[in-house]
């Protein structure tokens, strides 16, 4: 080895080492610091999955760092794909899309309660039929009912555990879900105990109706589902062909904004697209 190549290679050996010493508290400190990261990111994940499988809404500070968490992904991922400048417009969406997430997490939740009403109803009137009392019918039913309607009656018997009244834990439970099917069995509970009757009667009434009009619901979704497919195919047909013309000819999607008129047709032509498919969507939904 010639000497100048030996002396480079020891400035770089102690480049290297001296680099290891400086940079080693860093890492070290990263290191440290690296599990709490990962397990704040898994508590908003956590956030996220507890929302749709026990209805828990994030609190405050968890609802904060969840659009923040937002916010900064949506501009990550724009500032790599396509530029600084929209990935800042990017960001201002994130915690607007982490909204809608949330919301689509306790819709989510509200459905399962309501598909679960009716075999909790029947839990109920199966528990009062043998002799238990409304407060023990509760009980008994939480233990037999799965799903996260089995879940809302274990979280309004552990209230009652805590020293609250019935009417108080089915009247919170009511408020929590929002369910119209767990309305209607918190009502029933609620008008027995006041005006007196058959409740376990009642109660499996409500849930045969239930159980119809799940069965309706079903029905018209199976009726519609082609039309709502279409009607969502044909909002992204638009998008498909301009990403289909890009692909052909490069650059093409950006010649667009070089004019105003060309911009401005385009960005009407979004609009209204985004438009046609929310009214799409809007009328494809099954209420009752």
């Amino acid at each position: 080895m010639s000497s100048p190549t030996g002396l480079a290679f020891l400035a770089g050996a102690a480049g290297a080492i001296g680099a290891l010493d400086l940079l080693g508290p860093l890492a070290a400190r990263l290191w440290r610091g690296a599990p709490a990261l990962l397990r704040g990111h898994l508590g908003l994940v956590d956030v996220l999955g507890r929302l749709g499988t026990e209805g828990r809404d994030p609190g405050a500070v968890e609802r904060r760092r969840l659009l923040l968490a937002g916010a900064v992904a949506a501009f990550l991922t724009g500032s790599v794909l396509l530029g600084p400048l929209l990935g800042l417009a990017l960001a201002a969406g994130g915690p607007w899309v982490v909204s809608r997430a949330l919301r689509a997490r306790r819709e989510r939740y509200r459905r399962a309660v309501d598909e679960g009403a009716p075999q909790a109803a029947i839990a109920i009137a199966d528990a009062i039929g043998g002799g238990h009392s409304l407060r023990g019918a509760l009980e008994q039913a939480a233990g037999s009912v799965h799903g996260e309607a089995g879940h809302e009656l274990r979280r309004a018997v552990a209230e009652l555990s805590a020293g609250a009244t019935t009417d108080a834990a089915l009247e919170s439970m009511r408020v929590r879900v929002r369910s119209a099917r767990l309305d209607a069995i918190v009502a029933a509970c609620l008008l027995q105990r006041r005006a007196g009757g058959d409740l376990a009667r009642l109660l499996r009434h409500s849930a045969r109706s239930m159980e119809e009009q799940a069965r309706l619901e079903g029905e018209v979704r199976s009726a519609t589902a082609q039309a709502r497919f279409t009607g969502l195919l044909v909002a992204l047909l638009p998008l498909g062909g301009a990403l289909l013309t890009e692909l052909a000819s490069p650059g093409w999607f950006a010649g667009l904004w070089s004019s105003f008129l060309t911009a401005w047709l385009v960005g009407m032509a979004l609009f209204l697209q985004l438009v046609a498919a929310v009214l799409v969507r809007r009328l494809g939904r099954v209420r009752w």
